[in-house]
């Protein structure tokens, strides 16, 4: 992900230094397991890991370089990696990858790295979720209009509607908590998993001390399943956040006005036209979605390996690693900012809601004439009639309110009282469970 779109937290998950530093932990634990077992000299695990620790903190560009330099000779990271610290560590590193293949280290460092990615993005849906609840319940009572098909349906509240994505995004973190956990696995099995080279009790004692737990069947690689549904869990993510944006680009529109993004002082909207005040960050949080969203193929094609394993899901995974994590994490904390910052016009809501006259109340009108004796068939009818005669004429000198045509009508006058009429045109109405369901929402 290019730095524009990019946080220091995130991208250091994914920098060759925090790479090597987690290759050398697994390396070193693998020791210490196999030194408890009588695998190997305990002095010698004491003294991989006193010098690797040492070598991982003085860790710089220089080692990297070297690291590389090594790598285009014997064309294998992981080789480069251990040639290297062999350097660091001396006559002792002759125990260090004992039994273990390059993808016990490759494999369950993955784990690491998506695991502590996915602390941050937790982090990241807990800032949206504030914002959310805090704009939800400063609108809890806001009249707007409710839209089907974009066109006006009947009121709502505008907090209510901030409320339903304060709920998809409870449910996301929900999500992401379960796509932690089955990624959150170690595989230390060796060639083919069969641990036919290492005791089964390293891949434990290591999974233990690094927050993993041991896979079932490694096959020598962790079954890309679980990597699948991890980035499928990012992809829905990022289409609650796209929802959200494009709701907030829908109500920023100049013909609706509703809402519209915080607009900075000095800001400026367009090079040409001085005037424009664009939703950009929603537009950009749009954007960013499909990017994320579009890791998930990938991620399902990973799935079938020949046989016990192969690498094509290696250059897949590290491009999509980094990019999906870091281009949710941005879009995250930008789409918490935004909606902290949202400017709500309550005003402009309720003009729009009137707008057309009254028709907005056609289905409660509907009920009122039921409700009076009328056949709902015959009801609908004669709503429908006086709806569209108000939408077609309005603005025209000769149109009238919804009110007005409904009070006209030969069939509804002196069948309903005017009373009835201002209840079930009275927008409030439509706030009557509001509280009934922020509580099944927040508790």
């Amino acid at each position: 992900m290019v730095p524009r779109y990019s946080r220091p937290e995130m991208t250091a998950i994914w920098s060759p230094t925090n790479r090597y530093r987690i290759w050398f932990e697994i390396e070193a634990l693998a020791c210490e397991a196999m030194a408890e077992l009588g695998d190997m000299p305990k002095e010698a695990a004491a003294v991989i890991r006193e010098r690797g620790d040492a070598a991982m903190a003085a860790f710089s560009d220089a080692d990297v370089a070297r690291i590389d330099e090594i790598e285009a000779v014997t064309r294998h990271d992981v080789i480069a990696f251990l040639t290297w610290l062999a350097e660091k560590i001396g006559p002792e590193s002759r125990f260090v990858h004992l039994g273990m293949t390059s993808s016990d280290v490759l494999d369950t460092c993955f784990s690491v790295q998506l695991v502590q990615a996915t602390d941050l993005l937790l982090k990241d849906i807990d800032a949206v979720l504030a914002a959310l609840k805090k704009q939800a319940f400063a609108h809890k009572n806001t009249v707007t209009i409710g839209r089907s098909h974009a066109i006006h349906a009947e009121p709502t509240s505008f907090g209510l509607k901030i409320a339903g994505h304060y709920a998809e995004f409870a449910r996301n973190r929900e999500r992401l908590l379960v796509a932690r956990k089955e990624i959150a696995i170690c595989a230390i099995s060796g060639a083919v998993g069969t641990y036919a080279h290492i005791d089964p009790r390293v891949e434990e004692f290591v999974a233990a001390r690094l927050g993993l737990a041991a896979e079932d069947v490694s096959t020598q690689v962790i079954p890309r399943d679980r990597h699948a549904a991890f980035f499928c869990a990012l992809g829905v993510i990022a289409s609650g956040i796209e929802r959200l944006a494009v709701e907030v680009r829908h109500l920023q529109r100049s013909e609706v006005r509703e809402a519209e993004e915080f607009f900075h002082p000095g800001q400026k909207g367009s090079s040409a036209m001085p005037h424009k005040r664009n939703p950009v960050l929603s537009e950009n949080l749009t954007g960013l979605a499909r990017l994320v969203r579009s890791h998930v193929v990938p991620a399902l094609e990973n799935v079938a390996l020949w046989h016990e394993r192969d690498i094509s899901h290696s250059s897949v995974e590290r491009n999509i690693g980094p990019d999906a994590t870091v281009g949710l994490d941005f879009a995250l904390m930008r789409l918490a900012g935004m909606m902290d910052k949202l400017v709500v016009y309550p005003e402009r809501m309720m003009a729009n809601l009137e707008s057309l006259g009254g028709v907005v109340h056609s289905g409660e009108v509907l009920l009122a004439l039921a409700r009076s004796g009328i056949s709902r068939e015959d009801a609908y009818r004669i709503v429908q009639r006086n709806a569209m005669e108000t939408w077609t004429k309005l603005g025209a000198p000769d149109g009238r309110s919804f009110r007005e045509n409904l009070e006209q009508d030969p069939e509804v006058a002196g069948r309903v009282d005017s009373t009835v009429l201002d209840e079930a045109m009275d927008s409030t109405r439509h706030l009557v469970a509001v509280d009934r369901i922020y509580d099944k929402i927040f508790g």
